[in-house]
């Protein structure tokens, strides 16, 4: 594995993060519970992740603020726009595969 210095190892991980976050918001498609099933997190988890981090480095950040820079848009404006009800089959999968945390 090639040898990276901190500076280039926070740079790529910031890249990386930012590339998943707009893929997110082209797939709007994918519902928050299809990623829960299948990955264990959804945009929510990724907001509260990031939220977090900036709370341990001192930055107060609300939920909204943090769902905002996620999803590109007020948390609601994105529901209103993309959400859609769980099917029965979707509900039944996140019961099985929820976290415990």
């Amino acid at each position: 594995m090639s040898e990276f210095t901190e500076e280039q190892r926070i740079a790529f991980e910031a890249a990386a993060f930012r590339r998943l976050v707009e893929h997110l918001r082209e797939r709007s498609d994918v519902q928050n519970i299809d990623l829960m099933n299948l990955a264990g997190f959804c945009r929510n988890c990724l907001s509260n992740w990031y939220r977090e981090a900036a709370e341990a480095d001192g930055v107060a950040l609300s939920k909204e603020e943090s769902r905002e820079i996620v999803y590109g848009e007020p948390y609601a404006q994105w529901q209103a726009k993309h959400q859609r009800e769980a099917s029965d089959a979707q509900k039944a999968a996140f019961d099985v595969n929820k976290p415990s945390h």
